[in-house]
Formats: structure tokens, sequence, C-alpha cells
């Protein structure tokens, strides 16, 4: 009975940190789902590229907050709790929302429009770098040691599950309640409205989740340890902790390289280039990423069991050499392509090879740390890696496109992924050396 108990128990803190996930990230993409219509309020240009260059510019910046985030909430996460961290990064994104919501236009307050929008994004890429290191350090914790790789992968099931919601209620408003000329003039407003409501639910729902064991055993032995031991677990969640673990830094940073990298490119960035390169329109555009997204969530659970029985290095090396050897081919077949099936099908193909990276590599980084820095050794360094080449993916395209050329930024993603190919080749696989299984191991101190 008390076993039923606890398992009850991690599902519904799995489930509850999940929905929080989720809302924090439907907050961030709503923005870049909707700047094909909003970026005329905010940067008044007669050519569309130069306005998407604008909207895409403040995109990056915003990443740039997200180090900052992955610093200040991870060290909480690791001080305090995962609980209080991860609600504290859910309002402070709902409070990034409303303000895009209610920012009025260039035309109405000049440019502190694109002040305030610049603002908001900061605190939103706060947010959100806060996030992942501490929702993937949570999931990864909550979860039973054989099914890591599952419900972690749930973390990038959120995730993206946040774009399919973003670009859902963008299709909604499309096909059903609004025009055009009102998407452009008022309607990009209400997905952020909405955004606002939805992260006040979630912080709602993470202000009732429960600890996880191994934040609670690192506690535990804290408290019973004592002298010198004392100083020493004060510094538990800050950087000094965390340079003492510089082989595990590299690892997240040089595993994060290329994914992250290819990642953006096949979801966030490509709605605009399915519109400005392959020259879908604005609506097909939107349906076949909402599809596409649609199976890629589906395939991550699955993806994360497999590495559950095979390991997760397999998934890793698999991701490394697909998307070396075709990144280029699949995107250059796809600028030319005229046809919806064919355009559907290599995105596909793109976000299947992305998937070998994207479905574990939250657990792959947790199993790198211990539990004293873990949230804060997930959250720096991905964002500090997220920010230089995720941040930057859809502004380094479209710079290439006005350029006119638009094929560097194919070789571009192919050099990042085999960059992190090589890491992955010599890294260790994690389900075997998971730190996670140490720190649940109580210590000769616990006991006495």
């Amino acid at each position: 009975m008390k076993q039923e108990k606890i398992s009850a128990q991690r599902l519904k803190a799995i489930i509850g940190g999940s929905i929080g996930n989720l809302v924090e990230w439907y907050d961030w993409y709503a923005y870049s789902a909707f700047s094909l219509y909003f970026s005329g309020a905010f940067f008044p240009e007669q050519n569309a590229t130069a306005q998407l260059l604008n909207t895409a510019g403040i995109f990056a910046v915003g990443f740039l907050m997200r180090p900052i985030g992955g610093w200040l909430f991870g060290g909480i996460a690791d001080r305090v709790g995962r609980k209080q961290a991860m609600t504290l990064s859910v309002l402070l994104m709902s409070f990034g929302s409303l303000l895009i919501a209610l920012t009025p236009s260039y035309s109405t307050i000049g440019v502190l429009a694109p002040i305030i929008l610049l603002i908001a994004r900061l605190l939103q890429g706060l947010s959100v770098g806060g996030e992942y290191g501490v929702s993937a350090t949570y999931l990864s914790e909550m979860a039973t040691e054989n099914r890591r790789g599952f419900y972690s992968s749930f973390q990038y099931v959120t995730l993206v599950g946040g774009q399919l919601i973003a670009l859902g209620i963008q299709l909604i408003l499309q096909k059903l309640i609004l025009t055009e000329e009102q998407l452009h003039s008022w309607g990009w407003r209400i997905p952020f409205v909405i955004g606002a409501i939805l992260a006040l639910i979630a912080l709602y729902l993470r202000r009732n989740l429960h600890e996880t064991e191994a934040f609670e055993a690192q506690r535990l032995h804290q408290d019973s340890s004592a002298g010198a031991k004392e100083k020493k677990s004060n510094k538990k969640g800050t950087i000094k902790a965390l340079l003492q673990h510089p082989k595990a830094i590299l690892t997240v940073v040089g595993l994060t390289l290329g994914g992250t990298l290819a990642f953006y490119t096949y979801t966030n960035y490509m709605q605009k280039f399915l519109v400005n390169t392959v020259g879908l329109s604005k609506d097909l555009s939107t349906l076949l990423s909402f599809i596409s997204l649609l199976i890629f969530v589906i395939l991550q659970p699955l993806f994360g069991a497999l590495s559950d029985r095979i390991g997760r290095k397999p998934l890793l090396i698999g991701f490394g050499v697909l998307g070396t050897l075709f990144t280029v081919p699949l995107l250059t077949a796809l600028s030319h392509t005229q046809s919806v099936w064919v355009s559907f099908f290599l995105l596909m193909a793109g976000l299947i090879i992305v998937s070998g990276y994207t479905s574990i590599n939250a657990i792959v980084k947790a199993e790198l740390f211990p539990a004293e820095v873990r949230a804060l050794g997930v959250g720096l360094p991905y964002a500090l890696t997220v920010a230089i080449f995720g941040g930057t993916a859809e502004y380094i395209a479209l710079w290439f496109k006005n350029s006119g050329h638009e094929s560097y930024f194919y070789w571009y993603i192919t050099g990042c992924i085999a960059l992190s190919l090589f890491v992955y080749v010599f890294m260790k696989d994690t389900k075997k050396t998971s730190q996670i299984n140490h720190d649940l191991k109580p210590t000769k101190t616990d006991l006495e």
C-alpha cells in the first residue's frame, strides 16, 4: 500500500512538473509563432525580412538572459529546493507574457514599444533559462532508475508541446476566428493573454508539488554532517562548487552544441523557412509545422524508453552521424521542393534524426552531476550553449538568406553537429554511471 502511495505521488509530481514546463514553453514560443504578425507593430519597415530580422534579434537577445536564469534558479533549486525554483520561474514568465500583451504599438508610443518588448523578452529569457535546468533535474530525480529515460523525455514533450499549443491557437485564430488584417492589427495579443493566465494556473499546480528524494537525501546528509563538512555544504548551488566538475560542464556544452542548433532549426525557425524560402503560405506553413511537431512529440517517450533498454550513448551517436551526413541534403531538397507532401516528409526526416538528442539530453545532463550542483550544472552550461547557438539560429539563418547565401547556414549546422558527435563518441554512457543512483545511496554518516 505504501509503495502504491509512493508511485502515485511520483506520477502526480511528474505530471505537475511537466504541465508547468508546458506552460513556460508555450509562453516562450508564442513570441516566435506570432512574430509573423506583430513584427510590423513594433518595427515599421517596408521589407518583411527586415521586420523578421528585428524580431529575431530580440528573440536572440532573450536567449542571453537564459544563462543568468540558469545560474539564478539553478542555485535556488540546489540550495532551497527544486519546487521553490520552479514556482518562481513560472511566476516571472507570466509577468513577461502579460507585458507583451499590453504593450502599445510603435505608431502609438514610438520607440518605447520595441524597448518594452525587449524588457519583456529579457524577463521571459530569465524565466525559461532557469526552467530548463530545474525541471530537467526534477523530472530526472522523480523517475525510477529503470525508467528515467522515458520519464525525462517528457521534458521535450512539454517543451515542444508548448510550441504546439502556440501553433494550435494560431491555427484557430487564422482559420476560425480572425481575418489576416485583424491578426496583424490586434489579434496577435490574444496568445500572450492566454499565456499569462495559463502561467498562473501552472503556479498553483507547482505550489502543491513534492520535493525529490535526491534533494531530500542530500539535505539529510548535510544535516547529519558537522564541523568541516558544514562549511562545504554551504557552497552547494554555487559557481565555485560547479567548477569542481569541469569534465561534466564541458560534456554538457559539447553534447548540447549540435543538438540545440538542429532542434531550433527544425522547430522554431522552420515555420519562417517554409514561408520565406519554400514559398508556402503562412496558414499552410503553420499547419505543416503543427502536424510534424505533433508526431515529433509522440516520438520522444519512445526514444526515451529505448534509451532505458540500450543506453543513452547509442541514440546520441545516431543523431550525430545522421545529422552530420544528411542536414545539407535535407535542407537543400526542402528549399527547392514545390510539393507540400515532400516538404512534410523532409521535415519529418529531420525531426526523427533530432529525436536521438532531444528525447534524452535532459537525463544525460542530470546524470552527470551530484545533487548539490545538479540543477545549476544542468541549467547554466546548457543555457550558455543554447544562447550562443540555439538562440542565434534564426537570426543567422535569416542573415545568410538576406545576403544571398542561405546554403551556408546548412553547412554551419552540419559542422556543429559533427563537433557534438566527437563528444558523443568519447563520453561515457550516463545510464551506467548515473550520479542520481549515487545520491540515493545512504552514506555511513547518514546511517549513524
